[in-house]
């Protein structure tokens, strides 16, 4: 994997990583903020070999994968017969994790019925096997993720206020991709390169107007959206460099409207104009107008209201 996403050239991630460095020392249980595609895996990881338990396991549970029974023996293990299907006594994550970390990816779809049994790991360092009473005991460093308001979540009674603030001593958010411009060039370079020695090509870079296309495209899967562009491109290029061709059209082709209109960041343009054209082109790449006002930082209600005008 690159690691360029572990590196920044703005003040934001650079704090970020900051935080995560002096957090990474301690024992402190660390929740992991952001839009999918951030790179909280990645931060989570690089947390964990930064750390005192980087000699033990890093192990991942994604929440929302499995139903409540699954994830529960998924998390603290099963023995025989516990239930339909549980023909052999398992582990589970957490006796994997002990002396190391355990990640807790998309924490926010964690069901509510295995809530009270992970506050109790937290603050006991205790757990049960599904279908067993024998008390156990794991000395785990927990990190958790979510692209979900945990807060929210807490006030509709969807997660435990006591577990919340257990998963939040520290809290680190990663910042969208688009808030961080001047990382943009170094990491698709670094993705690149990455794929080109994958399928061994020969690239040397990236095409003036690709580069266009990708600075100003929203990018609202962020890295992990950059990276599966990059991929692709890399895989499709017929010349010595990824071209405007080779990007998918949701990249290329808000790149041509946008010179058509002549609307652009620094042209003699108000800022009305260049803010209709930006909240337009976001439109046009997000999946639902929901997902373009969470992109925009705007009330729904408000994104409505401001399509019915820019279509008048």
């Amino acid at each position: 994997t690159p690691t360029t996403e572990l590196s920044s050239a703005e003040p934001a991630m650079q704090k970020v990583f900051e935080l995560a460095s002096k957090s990474a020392a301690t024992p402190a249980t660390i929740l992991l903020l952001g839009e999918s595609g951030t790179g909280k895996t990645v931060l989570a990881r690089a947390i964990h070999a930064n750390s005192p338990q980087q000699d033990h396991a890093f192990v991942t549970v994604n929440c929302p994968s499995l139903s409540r029974e699954l994830l529960e023996s998924e998390l603290f293990g099963h023995v025989k017969g516990a239930f339909t299907g549980a023909v052999g006594d398992t582990m589970g994550k957490v006796a994997l994790a002990d002396g190391g970390t355990l990640f807790l990816d998309e924490i926010g779809e964690l069901p509510i019925e295995i809530q009270p049994k992970l506050l109790r790991l937290l603050q006991e360092k205790e757990y049960e096997r599904v279908g067993e009473s024998k008390t156990r005991r794991a000395n785990v460093r927990v990190i958790s993720a979510t692209n979900r308001d945990l807060d929210k979540a807490v006030q509709e009674g969807r997660f435990r206020e006591d577990l919340f603030y257990r998963l939040n001593v520290i809290s680190i958010r990663m910042p969208s991709l688009r808030e961080r411009p001047g990382d943009l060039q170094s990491i698709a370079s670094s993705y690149l390169r990455f794929f080109a020695r994958q399928c061994g090509k020969r690239l040397k870079g990236i095409s003036p107007e690709a580069d266009q296309a990708l600075r100003r495209y929203a990018w609202p899967g962020n890295l992990r959206e950059l990276r599966n562009v990059i991929e692709r491109a890399v895989i499709l290029a017929g010349s010595n460099e990824i071209d405007l061709l080779d990007l998918p059209e949701k990249v290329s082709q808000p790149a041509q409207r946008n010179e058509a209109q002549g609307v652009q960041v620094g042209a003699r343009v108000t800022l009305e104009q260049l803010e209709n054209e930006h909240i337009a082109r976001v439109i046009q790449q997000a999946a639902t107008m929901e997902e373009a006002a969470q992109i925009l930082g705007i009330d729904p209600a408000t994104l409505y209201r401001r399509r019915k005008k820019l279509a008048q």
